[in-house]
């Protein structure tokens, strides 16, 4: 048995088949769980490592070293035994949705990159899914991965670039690798400069062969995987770091009376509850102590260190003033979370987030929720705008939490007494690309020609559609403000929609049948195209006829943004022009909701 930490091209770079076996569970992984965190850690690393380029003066090497690789968990593969002439064979015995999910990641990228015509990056991609053809027996043992059964006519059909996928709509293979497709593609040409968007060509490819890092236990073929597991999954009883703070403060004030209640209700069940966090779990005190020291630093803080900044923080001052600023600004939290005293601008703030899962800007949240009602509202107002907006325009999350240590640190040194200013200010003046906070243009832009369907996952696309609907029941005077939680979000011009809803023959101006299939495929994801239903009338909709559609809509649904479309659409062909100008419609809603970093909004 050998242990080791490797990278993509480690793992991929020879030729060798590692093969699921078919006791193993058919692929099952998705967007929300799974491939949309995937995608934000390898976005984040590859601007990380854009970064670091630009500081080492562009080397590559140095880049390379100072970027932070990101662990992606482990996996156990067994050797299988093979004649010296064959290629080397695994099989895969734990992992094989991570390493599955891993070769659609890189295929993904490699198709992009060949649509791109950059056929230098895709010849090198393509070496970390296929082998060569030269050492193969059989035509499928081209793949570096074979999985179970269920899933290798997709499989074959999402690797091979040249064979079609109409046929396995439904396949979470197939939907991983164009999830991939579109989020690599979309992350490359939304960069303008051509030499910027060259370096993230460069940088994706870093990312996805060098930057992602898992441990690999590689069994000899005579190995007990059974014992392995056994080995792997005992569970030991580490010290929390809360419980090592808990010592230590414990161990200062055991000498002095009056003291007991030190720690307060900090061991209490709600505290020691496991979170997630990013694809992690954390007891939520050890999370929120962690959280606690970045924002009285203005520092980061690693995972596996709060306790050891804890001590240098502490060290110098009174142990019952640190603990009672830990307790008040904790017990700030718990309030906030359990909703016991959260005013409305408080309760949407804590909703939107809570469907965002932006746990970066918790930091500056412990520091909002000790001001007065007045700056705390206006602070989690414009803080609640930039983080949409820039979810709308798909800036990285990544910079958020270097972006809330910065905001801290200007706090820290100008003081609470016009800490809203502070921070609306703060915000509009980002200018870099990866810190800005997005104008009205960039909105209207984003909202009009980007295929959100495809590229947010389901709940942060419903939170925005759901914002426009509260806004349409507060400017009409509606009985009811509240937007219900349980809807879904449904395509007018269905997904499929060559059927009921055929392109106009003649196309006009020229334009060809495949560039105006391809239109349309963008168009009917954009905004402009989607509204909320309930669960029962989406199933009823479905690929319907528009006209059936209008009428469905007529008939049982009473949400405002239904109104409202049927209203604008009563004498409209449904088409891609009023797709188009829908948007704009609901663009401008849309920045109505959420005021940018120009609006006169925030000089009331």
């Amino acid at each position: 048995m050998r242990t080791d930490i490797l990278t993509l091209k480690d793992l991929f770079q020879k030729d060798i088949r590692y093969i699921v076996p078919e006791f193993q569970r058919r692929y099952t992984w998705k967007q929300e769980e799974q491939w949309e965190p995937l995608w934000e850690d390898v976005r984040n690393t590859a601007e990380s490592y854009i970064e670091e380029l630009e500081r080492s003066g562009c080397d590559s090497v140095k880049a390379e070293q100072n970027t932070t690789h990101h662990f992606l968990g482990a996996i156990v593969v067994q050797q299988i035994p093979t004649a010296l002439k064959d290629i080397d064979r695994r099989q895969v015995i734990d992992g094989q949705q991570r390493i599955t999910t891993l070769q659609l990641l890189l295929d993904a990228v490699q198709y992009v990159y060949e649509e791109l015509e950059l056929r230098q990056e895709s010849r090198r991609l393509s070496r970390y899914v296929t082998n060569d053809k030269d050492f193969v027996s059989e035509e499928d043992h081209i793949f570096k991965l074979w999985p179970t059964r269920g899933d290798r006519e997709a499989f074959r059909h999402a690797m091979d670039n040249g064979l079609a996928t109409e046929d396995f709509e439904d396949s979470l293979i197939v939907q991983a690798h164009e999830f991939f497709q579109l989020q690599a593609r979309e992350w490359i040409e939304s960069e303008p400069d051509a030499d910027a968007r060259s370096g993230r060509i460069k940088a994706l490819e870093t990312a996805v062969t060098g930057m992602l890092q898992m441990v690999v236990i590689d069994l000899d073929a005579d190995d007990d995987p059974h014992v392995i597991f056994e080995t792997l999954n005992a569970r030991g009883t580490p010290l929390l770091q809360s419980e090592l703070i808990k010592n230590y403060v414990m161990s200062k004030v055991s000498s002095i009376s009056g003291n007991s209640d030190i720690w307060g209700d900090l061991d209490s069940d709600w505290w020691r509850r496991q979170i997630e966090q990013g694809r992690l779990y954390r007891p939520r005190i050890d999370m929120l102590l962690d959280y606690w020291l970045e924002m009285r630093t203005a520092s980061e803080v690693s995972a596996i260190r709060v306790f050891n900044r804890f001590r240098s923080h502490a060290e110098g001052s009174d142990i019952a003033d640190i603990m009672s600023e830990v307790k008040r600004d904790l017990g700030n939290y718990h309030n906030f979370e359990n909703g016991s005293s959260r005013n409305p601008i408080e309760d949407m703030f804590h909703y939107r987030n809570g469907v965002m899962k932006i746990d970066a800007i918790t930091p500056a949240l412990l520091f909002l929720l000790s001001l007065p009602d007045e700056k705390r509202n206006k602070s989690l107002q414009a803080l609640e705008s930039y983080l949409i907006r820039r979810m709308v325009c798909r800036k990285g999350a990544r910079s958020i939490s270097r972006i809330i240590l910065s905001l801290l640190g200007e706090l820290r040194e100008k003081g609470q007494d016009d800490s809203d200013r502070i921070i609306i200010d703060f915000l509009r003046e980002r200018t870099a690309e990866a810190d800005i906070w997005p104008d009205d243009t960039a909105i209207r832009d984003s909202l009009r020609n980007s295929p959100l369907y495809k590229l947010l996952t389901r709940g942060r696309l419903r939170l925005v559609l759901e914002g426009i609907e509260e806004r349409l029941r507060k400017t009409s005077m509606a009985e009811q403000n509240d937007v219900p939680k349980n809807l879904t979000i449904e395509h007018v011009m269905p997904q499929s929609w060559e059927t009921n809803w055929p392109l106009p023959n003649p196309l006009p101006n020229g334009i060809e049948i495949q560039e105006a299939t391809n239109d349309r495929n963008r168009l009917v994801h954009t905004i402009g195209n989607l509204t909320l239903v309930r669960g029962g009338l989406n199933s009823a909709l479905k690929n319907a006829a528009w006209e059936e559609k209008r009428e469905t809509l007529r008939k049982h649904s009473v949400l405002l943004i239904n109104d409202r479309l049927l209203s604008e659409s009563q004498d409209e062909e449904w088409n891609e022009d009023f797709i188009q100008a829908r948007s704009e419609r609901m663009a401008k809603i849309v920045t109505e909701i959420w005021p940018g970093p120009d609006s006169p909004t925030w000089c009331k």
